[in-house]
C-alpha cells in the first residue's frame, strides 16, 4: 500500500504569491482604466441652450438628454440603434442618439422632441400625429416625429412612398404605421 504524502495547502485566507501577482496586475489595469475613463467637460446645444458638465467618455447622448438634462422623450429601448426609439435631430439630420457617444455631439445642434414646441404651441408634426391618432403607447413617436421633420424640412411635399421609406427605421409595435403615415401627409399637404 502507498503512502501519499499530503502536500501543503495554504490556509484559508492565506494569499500565495502568484495571487499576489495577480492582485498587482488587476490593480495596474483598473489604475490605467480609471485614469482613461475619467470624466470630461462636454459643452453641448440641446433645443437651443447651452448646457456644460462632466461625464465620462463612454456616456452616450441618450444618456446623457435623459440622466443629465431630464430630457425623457429621447427614449431608450433596444440600444443598438436598431429601434429607431432614440432618435434626434443632430444639426438636422436623424440620428440614433443610443450610438452616438455625447462628446461626439459636441459643437453640434441638438434637437429633441422637448424642442419642435415653440412658445408653449406644439410644432405641426406633433399636432398631427395627436389629431389623426398616430399614437398608441408613444414610444416610438418622439423618434418617428423627430425622422418626419428631417424628411419635410428636406422635402416638403414626399410621396408616401417616401413617407415609408425615411420612417422605415422607427419600429413601431402599435400603430400598423398607416395612421402616422396619414398624420405626415397632412403636414405636407397643410404647408401648401
Amino acid at each position: 500500500m502507498a503512502v501519499r504524502r499530503a502536500t501543503k495547502q495554504p490556509r484559508a485566507g492565506a494569499m500565495t504569491e502568484s495571487m499576489r501577482r495577480s492582485m498587482k496586475q488587476a490593480t495596474r489595469r483598473t489604475t490605467k482604466q480609471t485614469t482613461e475613463t475619467e470624466k470630461r467637460r462636454v459643452r453641448l446645444r440641446v433645443n437651443r441652450e447651452e448646457h456644460e458638465f462632466l461625464i465620462y467618455p463612454h456616456r452616450t447622448l441618450a444618456e446623457v438628454l435623459r440622466n443629465e438634462l431630464e430630457l425623457t422623450g429621447t427614449k431608450q429601448s433596444c440600444n443598438e440603434g436598431a429601434c429607431g426609439s432614440c432618435t434626434v435631430l443632430l444639426d438636422g439630420l436623424p440620428v440614433r442618439s443610443c450610438l452616438l457617444l455625447a462628446l461626439d455631439a459636441e459643437g453640434k445642434e441638438i434637437t429633441t422632441i422637448e424642442g419642435l414646441a415653440e412658445n408653449g404651441r406644439l410644432h405641426p408634426l406633433q399636432e398631427a400625429f395627436v389629431e389623426h391618432y398616430a399614437i398608441q403607447c408613444g414610444f416610438c413617436t418622439p423618434g418617428m416625429i423627430l425622422t418626419a421633420k428631417a424628411l419635410l424640412d428636406k422635402n416638403p411635399h414626399p410621396t408616401e412612398e417616401d413617407i415609408r421609406d425615411a420612417i422605415s427605421g422607427n419600429i413601431c409595435r402599435c400603430t400598423g404605421y398607416a395612421k402616422i403615415v396619414e398624420a405626415i401627409k397632412a403636414v405636407s399637404e397643410a404647408a401648401g
